[in-house]
């Protein structure tokens, strides 16, 4: 029997070296260096670490430090517009509504508008950042802004940015049920993304991802199965893997991690081990949070869960 694998690296600095080289800025307060290092790289990249630095604490004041120096500087506002937007959402929880006292709702919101001042600023001086847009589409799901603003500042985006997949995934959580959306809009705008995007690309995993996010609406795994187990579903799972992770032109680029995750997960789901083995095996000693955080438990052992499955029964087939 072999031996047990170790628990997976969740860490995005594990898969992206730049990620732990953007912390250790941040925790400097060294400006030049984290300017270099997240302008340097492709806008997909940017908008990536953006959000990774987003997630640090106590940089408020540096940020609006830097910001009140530099005005003009998209990235000074982007940066702070992420913080602003993951400390806000941090103070409310990823618990439903109903378990989300007042004053967590007050403080959430007041986060999100102070968030939104600086990046509408951003947004009207540089039209074209697509990290500071991706921050306005998840800011309008927040602030409760609803479907056509959210879809309007994605537009806006797409106008210089056509396939940009964390705009895209942002908008596709709007346009599901649980954000005032519908199924119908969510499969739509994930087949656009996908059928528009280049051969090879990343962006077909939103059509997995929004049906996972269906299938697991049930709150029951059986049923979850069972839902993508449908002829048609299946169907699309396999076509969005021929697009993308099947496809020879896929790379493992920003947010590769991410992408087989969630091809993993809706494969073992399928129950179609080989195939959920092979993305695991890709993935080697990491893995994302991806959706395996919408199951009940630690995402990180609910993933090794479905990984030590998928190994075991994939060996078997």
């Amino acid at each position: 029997m072999p031996a047990p694998l170790p628990p997976p690296d969740l860490d995005a600095a594990a898969a992206y070296p730049q990620v732990g080289q953007v912390r250790a800025a941040l925790a400097a307060r060294d400006w030049p260096a984290l300017s270099a290092l997240v302008d340097g790289q492709d806008p997909h990249g940017r908008t990536f670490l953006v959000g990774e630095a987003g997630e640090a604490e106590d940089i408020e004041g540096f940020l609006r430090d830097v910001l009140a120096q530099r005005p003009d500087d998209a990235l000074a506002g982007a940066l702070l517009g992420s913080h602003l937007i993951r400390a806000g959402w941090r103070i409310r929880s990823s618990y439903r509504a109903q378990h989300v006292s007042r004053e967590q709702f007050a403080q959430f919101h007041d986060h999100l508008r102070r968030a939104e001042q600086v990046l509408i600023d951003v947004t009207a001086r540089h039209p074209d950042d697509a990290a500071a847009w991706t921050q306005r589409i998840t800011n309008a799901r927040g602030l409760e802004l609803g479907q056509a603003e959210a879809r309007r500042r994605y537009d806006q985006l797409a106008k210089h940015h056509p396939h940009h997949l964390p705009a895209q995934a942002s908008l596709l959580q709007q346009l599901c049920p649980k954000w005032s959306g519908t199924w119908e809009r969510a499969h739509g705008f994930a087949r656009e993304c996908a059928d528009a995007a280049p051969p090879g690309a990343p962006n077909a995993v939103l059509v997995v991802e929004a049906h996972l996010e269906e299938a697991l609406d049930h709150d029951n795994l059986g049923k979850a199965s069972a839902h993508l187990r449908g002829a048609h579903v299946r169907h699309e799972i396999h076509q969005a893997a021929q697009q993308s992770v099947w496809h020879p032109g896929f790379r493992n680029g920003w947010g590769w991690v991410w992408v087989r995750s969630v091809f993993a997960m809706a494969f073992c789901l399928l129950e179609e081990y080989p195939a959920a083995a092979q993305q695991f095996a890709a993935m080697g000693p990491l893995g994302d949070e991806a959706m395996f955080g919408y199951i009940d438990g630690d995402p990180a052992k609910q993933f090794q869960k479905f990984r030590d499955k998928a190994y075991a029964k994939g060996r078997q087939s």
